[in-house]
């Protein structure tokens, strides 16, 4: 039976179009603040996600009508993104209010803007992503000279692979080049490429990993669970657009209502939930996954509000180190205070900021 493990609790041109459309929409969506302080009320959030496994709280929460629930009259509107960068660079055009992310885009957005970009609130996944590679690869020396894939430039794949491979020896660089050549390709070309023997192996996210495996033969050289204490290290975040916290708290508090009735959602539907989470999958990538493919995935996966901010800290080390992110500091980055006001009322226990942030 599958196994699903739950924590208590774009085109470029269709992007653009997206940031102009949002960007014509945000007065009107995002309110102005009146004389006495308040802001006007606001009609419609907008919210990214991938279609990836490792965000199954987002593909549920809209499957299930759980979004929708909790938010009443705030109407819910979707992109659906590739990697973390693109949301980033939607979020801080103003095209999305909030967007199911990695850590380290959330990171690099904090960063670069001071801390005024935007608030981790929630955590929604550990766990799976992995190094997958080609038959004839059993041992990391078996890399130089070959070329692996990650899902975008900076994006949490991409800065573990980086990483990782430096701890084994091997050089890279952000263009292509070193003992190993990282390239980052569009996880559904991952597939394609490594299917043609033009890859010898990626760093990616559930479902891609799974895929690679159950559909292209491949096998994993290094489960990044591995390398965490516990095996836990957080895959995707809720992430908000500061601006809209700020002004409209009470829709963020629904928002989060709906992201943790989700993950209960899928600890509480184990035999459900594959088939709910694949059919959003297949509404957005036009194909259902195999059968085997997303009851593998799930089992490497675990769904959980806690965003194991205690983490971030290793993560900013990661990120300089693999040259894909400034130097700075991450204090302020959560707000779980939201959050924490709802796991207090259903006498669950607080999850922590680590000290950067709100909790």
């Amino acid at each position: 039976m599958n196994k699903i493990r739950t924590a208590t609790a774009l085109t470029t041109l269709g992007l653009v179009a997206a940031m102009m459309a949002g960007c014509a929409s945000a007065a009107a969506t995002s309110g102005d603040a009146s004389a006495d302080g308040d802001t006007a009320s606001v009609s419609e959030l907008r919210l990214g996600y991938f279609a990836n496994v490792t965000h199954a709280p987002a593909l549920v929460g809209l499957e299930e009508g759980l979004f929708a629930d909790a938010l009443g009259d705030v109407d819910v509107t979707t992109q659906v993104f590739n990697a973390g960068p693109a949301a980033i660079e939607a979020l801080s055009a103003g095209a999305i209010d909030a967007t199911y992310i990695g850590p380290n885009p959330s990171i690099n957005t904090f960063i670069q803007s001071g801390g005024e970009s935007a608030r981790i609130i929630a955590g929604a996944a550990t766990g799976g992503a992995a190094l997958v590679v080609r038959e004839g690869i059993d041992d990391p020396a078996d890399l130089e000279g070959t070329t692996i894939a990650t899902p975008q430039l900076g994006n949490t794949q991409d800065v573990s692979a980086r990483v990782w491979l430096a701890d084994q020896g091997f050089e890279t660089d952000t263009s292509g080049g070193g003992d190993v050549q990282i390239t980052p390709t569009e996880n559904a070309q991952t597939l394609t490429l490594f299917q043609d023997g033009q890859l010898d192996g990626a760093w990616l996210p559930e479902p891609w990993v799974s895929r690679l495996i159950v559909d292209a033969g491949a096998h994993v050289l290094q489960d990044e669970a591995d390398l965490w204490e516990d095996g836990e290290f957080p895959t995707t975040v809720l992430l908000v657009r500061k601006e809209f916290l700020d002004e409209h708290p009470d829709v963020v508090a629904d928002l989060l209502k709906g992201h943790d009735a989700a993950v209960q959602w899928i600890a509480d539907n184990a035999a459900e939930a594959p088939a709910v989470i694949n059919g959003a999958i297949e509404k957005e990538t036009g194909k259902p996954l195999a059968d085997a493919v997303i009851q593998r995935a799930l089992e490497h996966v675990t769904f959980s509000v806690d965003p194991h901010a205690d983490t971030f800290q290793t993560l900013v080390e990661n990120g300089i180190e693999a040259g894909t992110q400034k130097e700075g500091s991450i204090e302020g980055l959560f707000d779980l205070r939201l959050l924490n006001e709802q796991l207090e009322t259903a006498g669950a226990e607080p999850v922590s900021a680590a000290g950067l942030g709100e909790d």
